[in-house]
């Protein structure tokens, strides 16, 4: 019977055999896997042993940058204006201290022991985490003793800070000069956009305004870098052996050397005659644009940026009435009072409107045709021809001048001279100035009825007030061009050399070059020189005083530019009148007035009398340039850099 069969539904032989293949071939890929494994052991630990203990080693080196020495900046006579002195500092690296948390623990660890101001912890954050986690950055630069010993005490509180040696910027002659060479600060945010930052690893400063600025990439050279060997915890270490590392170092490049045109005596002088006055003086060599003066007061000690200002000591310069940050000489615009007067009067003849031999007869006051306001000067000159229009400096005379000129032909003209224009100097921050016109009316005004021109508007311009203002540099550079009857083809330029790190051999660089205004014939400048010597030489000349006893001619203008509108009928007495609201002093030359070889502009705020107040400023300066040593005060000399005895010392 079926029913009676019985089935076998176990194979044990069959599961033997199956499972004693599935051990064989699991032991032969565990022992295959086993053998690549020693394999690779053997390879790595035998074969590539030197290798991999090499690569090993590797891990505790780090690479630091060896920030370059920052080049050097010198008159033209050799004296130095800026260098470098070694300084401590303390720097962080961000990956030793930890994560975010630990690095603010730390910043308020540095402000707690009174190494850090608790309003600067925030920058200083920003400008570390803008940093790479590796590099070391400065965060307290210049210390001094007390604050050297401070963190000694405390060093072991924090991993990943430590006193590092640099060399800081260092201004030897103070305020001398500053808002020329300008000055160095530290690295901040902004900066840290502009700049790139694997170049500028392990450097903390860098150029903010004038020479420094403007010829960073010059000044700051190429940085370097060296390997050292670090322990786990980021310190150096010297390690001894038969796996000692060749460490690697690159050094860096110097920064090139600037050599100025500024010539430091005559610097000194300027500022001396203005101590205590706003203002500043400018003078330039007609011939080459070479800056010889640059002065602007009151200044400030620029080795205060260096080392970091508080930020009361800050808000104390920034808000000081006198505005110490201020550059007058490039960015002070100041309406230009009779400075002007004689390149209308070149314009009145190019045009024809009135001839150099032609008299007018001053009687004090001029009014326009169809008006009762009267325009007043404050002499009645009587007949006067245009050179002694010039001398006298009659504002009756010169406002018939732009009266019969019109501003059609006086703004295309005066802004072919200059006016309302950059001059191009190689250093940052100039303001252009203003020469309004019609068109500059309708562009500055929205309102129909302010874009009106009114011709009283350019009687005033005929006299250097109104809508018109100049800076002490386009002064000097105004002169210059007179010196040089419209030839001067060279922008005013600070730096008219670069030396070359290491080396004693002066690059010179070419000037740079504008077009001639070819606007006056040489009888036409000879009518504007006449009248500038008269100035200073002929009876009755604003500037009189100025010449007596000069060794050489000097061709000068004065101005004086009002501040406050005086109405009508009203006289304006100095005396009753609040300081700051008292006219600006005036005065631009050049001088040999035969043979110019520099030309000068001074401006005294609220000075007065640009006869009284600016032209000794500038006769001071004339004498110490081309007279030297002989023409200095012994007082002057005494505080004045004494030039270098060295042979090789760029000159002029």
């Amino acid at each position: 019977m079926v029913r009676g069969r019985q089935s076998r539904i176990k194979n044990y032989f069959a599961e033997n055999r199956l499972f004693a293949i599935r051990c064989i071939v699991a032991g032969v890929i565990a022992a295959v896997l086993l053998l690549a494994v020693a394999g690779r052991l053997f390879y790595l630990q035998v074969l590539r042993h030197d290798y991999y203990a090499s690569q090993s080693l590797g891990n505790s080196i780090r690479t630091e940058p060896i920030p370059p020495s920052r080049g050097l900046i010198l008159d033209r006579h050799g004296v130095v204006l800026a260098d470098n002195l070694p300084a401590f500092q303390i720097e962080l690296v961000r990956e030793q201290v930890g994560d975010t948390k630990a690095l603010n623990a730390t910043l308020t660890q540095l402000v707690d022991i009174g190494l850090l101001r608790s309003e600067e912890v925030a920058n200083i954050r920003r400008t570390i985490l803008l940093h790479k986690v590796y590099e070391s950055v400065p965060i307290k630069l210049q210390l001094n003793d007390e604050e050297m010993a401070r963190f000694a005490v405390h060093r072991f509180q924090f991993a990943g800070v430590d006193i590092r040696t640099r060399l800081a910027r260092h201004y030897p002659l103070g305020e001398t000069a500053v808002h020329a060479i300008g000055y160095v600060s530290a690295i901040n945010e902004q900066d840290m956009k502009q700049i790139d930052t694997d170049e500028y690893a392990g450097t903390s400063l860098i150029g903010k305004l004038g020479v420094e600025a403007a010829y960073e990439q010059q000044l700051h050279g190429k940085r370097g870098s060296r390997e050292i060997l670090v322990n786990a915890a980021g310190r150096p270490i010297e390690k001894k052996g038969e796996y000692t590392p060749q460490l690697a170092v690159h050094p860096p490049v110097a920064g090139e050397d600037l050599i100025l045109g500024l010539d430091v005596r005559v610097q000194k002088i300027a500022e001396a005659a203005l101590a205590g006055k706003r203002g500043s003086v400018v003078a330039i060599d007609p011939k080459t644009g070479d800056v010889i003066v640059l002065a602007s007061t009151p200044g400030f000690d620029p080795n205060n940026f260096v080392r970091g200002l508080t930020v009361a000591e800050y808000s104390a310069l920034n808000n000081d009435i006198d505005k110490p940050l201020l550059n007058r000489a490039l960015r002070g615009a100041y309406p230009p009072g009779s400075t002007v007067k004689p390149l209308e009067a070149l314009a009145a003849q190019k045009f024809g409107v009135m001839t150099p031999s032609q008299t007018e007869f001053c009687n004090g006051i001029f009014t326009l045709p169809g008006s009762s306001h009267q325009y007043r000067d404050d002499k009645k000159h009587g007949s006067l021809d245009m050179r002694r229009a010039i001398a006298v400096s009659c504002d009756v005379y010169f406002f018939r001048v732009a009266d019969r000129l019109k501003i059609q032909k006086l703004a295309p003209f005066m802004t072919a001279l200059g006016y309302g224009v950059l001059t191009g100097i190689d250093i940052p921050g100039e303001k252009p100035g203003l020469y309004a016109s019609p068109e500059w009316k309708k562009r500055a005004f929205k309102h129909a009825a302010d874009q009106v021109w009114f011709p009283g508007e350019t009687i005033s311009m005929g006299i250097g007030q109104g809508p018109i203002t100049v800076t002490p540099l386009q002064q000097a550079h105004f002169a210059a061009e007179i010196a040089e009857r419209g030839q001067l083809i060279a922008a005013p330029r600070m730096v008219y050399g670069i030396r070359p790190p290491g080396a004693g051999a002066v690059k010179l660089r070419q000037p740079v070059m504008k077009a001639p205004v070819d606007i006056g014939t040489q009888e036409e400048w000879d009518v504007v020189h006449d009248g500038m010597l008269a100035a200073v030489y002929g009876p009755g000349g604003t500037a009189f005083a100025v010449g007596a006893g000069s060794k050489y001619k000097i061709a000068g203008k004065t101005g004086t530019a009002q501040v406050i509108a005086i109405k009508q009928n009203e006289k304006y007495h100095a005396n009753l009148v609040d300081e700051r609201n008292r006219d600006h002093a005036w005065f631009i030359a050049f001088a040999p007035a035969d043979d110019p070889k520099i030309a000068v502009s001074v401006l005294v705020e609220n000075g007065g009398f640009g006869a009284t107040a600016a032209a000794p400023i500038a006769r001071k300066v004339l004498d110490a340039y081309l007279l030297g040593e002989e023409a200095v005060a012994p007082d002057v000399r005494k505080s004045a850099p004494s030039h270098p005895t060295n042979a090789n010392a760029p000159t002029t």
